[in-house]
């Protein structure tokens, strides 16, 4: 029986990044669904002071619907897309950056709703949380700070991060580029970044929200690494790879390469499409 692709987003992103990927896999034949987590999509905050020209006082002190949002609470919403894709069939859930935190949480709850699980240059943390992970020498080289660049308002008081993606300065947006998307054109990059939300929520997990091999071990699992992603570097890929492997010796990653940044393979999907349609193929 023909698997369905579930995909799942990265921070400040939603369902509408993957439009692309899911033409790729709807000619392929595949059948997908992309998951909007809670205060993503259409529930996401866009107050008009973010609108141009913005108002950038109102726009930092804004509430935002994100606010208060928890992993539990992206788990329990991923689930439930879960099981209704889960009636038609095996279920291959693809997770991207931030999302793998998601995806690890909800394998951890429910592996039988599983059928193989996709990660695709994403956190799925181990031995430590993904805060700890940003300490270590493998971050050493990701540019995290360029977010900070377009930083609005105080995290501590909003309840939530946000980040002006409208900017028009050119600093902030040179290293948003670097960061996300140095292999694609200016007019790649400023489109992509307009698909962006400007609110995330603190959340990214604690200890017991690491991978345990009781519960997440028990499902076939793929990494994609991305060789050029500035924002998740190879090495630290292939650390989480090695402590997964680790973790459940007697199943460990399939793991593919594609070439590319942190957003290329969404911006130039068909190499991502023929690889989860191999995958595919070892689910049906």
């Amino acid at each position: 029986m023909q698997p369905t692709f579930v995909l799942v987003h990265g921070a400040f992103a939603n369902s509408f990044s993957f439009a692309p990927l899911q033409a790729e896999l709807g000619l392929l034949g595949h059948r997908s669904v992309a998951v909007d987590l809670p205060g993503h999509g259409f529930a996401a905050t866009y107050t008009r002071a973010y609108q141009a020209p913005q108002v950038t006082e109102e726009f930092a002190t804004a509430p935002g619907s994100i606010k208060g949002v928890t992993l539990a609470d992206n788990a329990a919403h991923l689930i439930g897309v879960l099981e209704r894709a889960k009636r038609n069939g095996p279920v291959i859930l693809v997770a991207h950056s931030r999302g793998g935190v998601t995806a690890t949480a909800a394998a951890n709850a429910r592996p039988d709703l599983i059928d193989r699980i996709v990660y695709v240059s994403a956190w799925c943390p181990v031995d430590l949380t993904v805060g700890e992970y940003h300490s270590e020498p493998e971050m050493a080289t990701a540019d995290v700070a360029s977010l900070a660049l377009a930083a609005v308002g105080n995290p501590a008081e909003l309840g939530l991060l946000r980040v002006n993606f409208r900017t028009a300065d050119p600093a902030a947006l040179t290293a948003l580029k670097a960061t996300m998307l140095a292999d694609g054109t200016d007019e790649e990059f400023l489109t992509f970044l307009n698909t962006f939300q400007p609110d995330e929520n603190l959340d990214v997990g604690t200890s017991a929200d690491r991978a345990r091999a009781d519960t997440w071990g028990r499902i076939p699992k793929t990494y994609v690494r991305l060789a050029d992603d500035a924002i998740m570097p190879p090495a630290l890929q292939d650390r989480l790879i090695r402590e997964g492997d680790a973790l459940t010796p007697d199943n460990p990653y399939d793991v593919r390469t594609l070439a590319g940044s942190h957003l290329k393979w969404l911006v130039d999907p068909a190499p991502a499409a023929r690889v989860l349609a191999e995958l595919a193929g070892l689910t049906e």
